[in-house]
């Protein structure tokens, strides 16, 4: 028994689109997530490698966030929280990376 929408029903088009726009940003995740392991390989300056893979998890997170949590529907307060968590995450790790940098960890027994 096929309960599915016929093809010439207007209901059928509008899920057609939106299932295409969730496999288009699907995609355009799995492009990211492509260029991100490629990043890693290639002989850039550190700096600039870690930069970009911060850049291009932003991104990700907001996609993610804005379109598969549906949160284009919600209240803007949903889409805030989510936002604040991604300034708190993201200045606690730079905040705990300068702690603890390499310089910084070095034991007192072992400097000169």
């Amino acid at each position: 028994m096929d309960i599915s929408l016929p093809e010439d029903s207007p209901g059928n088009v509008h899920n057609q689109n939106r299932y295409n726009v969730y496999v288009q940003i699907a995609m355009a995740l799995a492009v990211i997530t492509g260029t991100e392991i490629l990043l890693i390989f290639l002989p850039f300056a550190r700096w600039l490698v870690i930069g970009s893979l911060v850049i291009l998890s932003a991104v990700k997170f907001v996609l993610v966030i804005s379109i598969f949590m549906h949160l284009r529907w919600d209240k803007m307060l949903c889409t805030s929280i989510f936002i604040i968590g991604l300034v708190l995450g993201g200045g606690t790790m730079w905040a705990l990376i300068s702690l603890f940098n390499a310089g910084a960890s070095v034991p007192l027994s072992a400097q000169p």
